[in-house]
């Protein structure tokens, strides 16, 4: 007992300090500018497309490179697929790489994407150097395509 008491102690001294709010340092991340009129967008498919699984998808950009990730030359960066996603990731955090967030960070400008029977929604956005959106956002259109068996 004697030793549990000190311990609890110094916990309770503590305690103030980690009630406090924390900043989050994700809103510290910095912004890159998107020139005006940049956009990506889907060479193919078509929107309302019937395709057959897989499917290749084939990007476009215009008003701006592509580059790999990591690479910080101006109005470049690099795609990002998303997948049967409502909405666009924040802002303020890199966008996240997972089965509905696919990158594209080696500057790759098409993918052969299997994806189940059924209707499915394709996004493009663009990310800076460090997979984080551009301010305003690069992004295309949402399309809706069909896979069949």
């Amino acid at each position: 007992m004697l030793k549990i008491t000190p311990f609890c102690g110094l916990l309770l001294l503590g305690l103030p300090l980690l009630c406090q709010p924390q900043e989050n340092a994700a809103t510290a991340l910095p912004r890159t500018p998107a020139p005006e009129g940049a956009l990506t967008y889907f060479v193919s498919p078509a929107n309302g497309a019937t395709v057959t699984s897989p499917v290749t998808v084939r990007f476009g950009l215009r008003g701006m490179g592509v580059a790999p990730a990591g690479v910080t030359n101006p109005n470049t960066g690099h795609h990002h697929l998303l997948i049967d996603v409502a909405t666009l990731p924040p802002d303020n955090l890199p966008i996240p790489n997972d089965a509905n967030h696919r990158h594209f960070g080696l500057g790759q400008t098409e993918v052969e994407l299997t994806l189940t029977p059924g209707q499915h929604t394709l996004q493009l956005v663009l990310g800076d150097s460090l997979h984080i959106l551009y301010q305003p956002p690069v992004s295309s259109e949402k399309i809706t395509i069909t896979v069949t068996q």
